[in-house]
């Protein structure tokens, strides 16, 4: 497969993320609403252990009864519900299994011809379709500027990359699971984004992750929380074995671990595709609204792969 065959197989390449203005969104076609677009409709936590592998659904930062806290806004029932990552198995079915092509941009992901499975950038149906927002209510009036978005650890069978497509659908990596850890990127307020999730093989992943804010008020939020993923053909019920992820240090208010999560709260101290379908994941950050993605900062080794 080479890049002209990826072309032609899923429409012309566009920009990526940029601030480009698109008529129509396909998620609002499949009855998908805008993330944020509306005021939070379940203010209540959904309870209850889910599997969600078709669809859209976001993660992000939520006030849950005044508590800061990572989540994961499930949009595939109504009304919309916020969801504790315990409780949550994000499943990549073999519908998001796909082969490396041939050009080089994307050795990142494997040799030409190797499997690989990828939530893409761009809604497909019949594949989970992942975001990142920071547009609950008051998130996205309180906080100051933008959220901090870590990852710091991955445990799997193979390697994770998150990537977006850039300009004419060259690939930008967010997050490498190969490299040091942490590493980090940023989510201006009120902002809603999509990008490329790989995973190279088969089985159960577990992406610890972490995101930090300083509100309005001068206050330093931070909330540590687990992904689980199941990729491939397994039974998705055998991801439900989130661990707490590493402890990022003490500080004021201080929560105890969770079943399956651990969170630090600190108010006023220093807080410690066819999946190349980039044309249309532009409308998805039209019709958002508000989306302006400000450029991600890594601190990783073994810059320049």
């Amino acid at each position: 497969m080479n890049a002209t065959t990826i072309r032609t197989r899923t429409g012309v390449l566009a920009a990526g993320l940029l601030l480009a203005l698109a008529p129509t969104l396909p998620a609002a076609a499949a009855g998908t609403p805008t993330p944020g677009a509306e005021s939070d409709a379940a203010p209540e936590t959904g309870t209850g252990r889910t599997v969600i592998g078709d669809g859209h659904i976001d993660m992000g930062p939520r006030f849950d009864h005044g508590r800061w806290t990572v989540q994961i806004r499930d949009d595939t029932v109504r009304p919309a519900t916020w969801r504790n990552t315990a409780d949550v198995v994000l499943q990549v079915k073999d519908a998001a299994k796909t082969e490396v092509p041939e050009d080089r941009q994307f050795g990142f992901l494997g040799a030409p011809g190797a499997s690989v499975w990828l939530l893409p950038q761009a809604q497909r149906d019949g594949v989970l379709w992942p975001g990142w927002n920071s547009q609950e209510p008051r998130v996205a009036t309180t906080v100051d500027r933008e959220v901090t978005w870590q990852l710091t650890g991955v445990e799997g069978p193979g390697d994770f990359v998150l990537f977006v497509n850039g300009s004419f659908g060259t690939p930008k990596i967010l997050f490498d699971g190969r490299k040091k850890l942490p590493q980090e990127t940023g989510i201006e307020v009120n902002s809603h984004v999509h990008g490329n999730w790989a995973f190279t093989k088969p089985g159960t992943y577990l992406l610890d992750v972490r995101m930090t804010a300083r509100t309005k008020d001068g206050r330093s939020r931070a909330s540590a929380r687990t992904l689980q993923f199941s990729v491939g053909p397994q039974d998705p019920a055998k991801a439900f074995v989130a661990k707490p992820p590493a402890d990022p240090g003490p500080g004021p208010g201080t929560t105890p671990p969770e079943a399956a999560a651990h969170e630090v709260s600190s108010d006023g101290g220093s807080s410690a595709p066819l999946w190349w379908g980039v044309g249309a994941a532009v409308a998805v950050a039209a019709v958002a609204g508000t989306v302006v993605w400000r450029r991600g900062r890594r601190r990783s080794e073994g810059e320049g792969r």
